[in-house]
């Protein structure tokens, strides 16, 4: 799927947001893409998680067969599900508790196991860097992160010190709260993201 006929099918989903967003980051921009209201959509998640398994298995099959996948949540559930499907990998995500990346439900990364950490959208990446050092500290041998979406606001970068991929690379503007035209407008904010959403008790 070309980069225009992703956009696209971001518009006709409804993921193609403007307005006056609040980021994870803490930045305020006037575009958001909600990869939720595309993956909603089983048909559209398999074929963008197939498209997104393949360029990883071409760009990280020098080491052999990736036998994870792990997703922060709750944004890269769906993703990372499709991806690994695609690979033939195992399919895990991270929590947060307490403000920290975990594992849960029963969730365990062996020793030297080969793991792939896949999110929907990164910005500054913050979420999938947590995530890798999570499972680093697990003992997994982390070749890489991939994205649907890699924002960014003027030269992409990896968001950890490993390679990256993303099947839409975006230039969108982000400014910080102070000077923010949309907040000297006084436009009421949105913050349509999922990093607050955190878990302090099993479920």
């Amino acid at each position: 799927m070309a980069k225009r006929d992703l956009l696209k099918t971001f518009s006709e989903c409804g993921g193609l947001l403007q307005g006056h967003f609040g980021l994870t980051s803490g930045r305020h921009s006037p575009v958001y893409l909600q990869c939720a209201l595309v993956l909603q959509y089983p048909d559209i998640a398999r074929s963008i998680g197939i498209e997104l398994a393949d360029m990883a298995a071409e760009t990280f099959s020098g080491g052999g067969k990736i036998d994870t996948v792990i997703s922060p949540a709750v944004g890269g559930i769906i993703i990372g599900q499709e991806v690994a499907a695609g690979l033939g990998a195992r399919a895990i995500f991270s929590e947060r508790v307490d403000g920290e990346m975990s594992l849960r439900r029963g969730f365990t990364i062996g020793e030297g196991e080969r793991v792939l950490a896949v999110e929907d959208v990164v910005t500054t990446g913050g979420s999938i860097r947590e995530t890798v050092e999570l499972a680093t500290r697990c003992g997994a041998a982390v070749v890489g992160t991939a994205s649907i979406v890699h924002r960014y606001t003027e030269e992409p970068a990896n968001p950890t010190d490993l390679p990256h991929i993303s099947l839409l690379p975006v230039h969108a503007p982000a400014y910080d709260p102070a000077q923010c035209p949309m907040c000297r407008e006084g436009n009421p904010i949105e913050k349509p993201g999922s990093r607050h959403l955190s878990a302090s008790k099993p479920l």
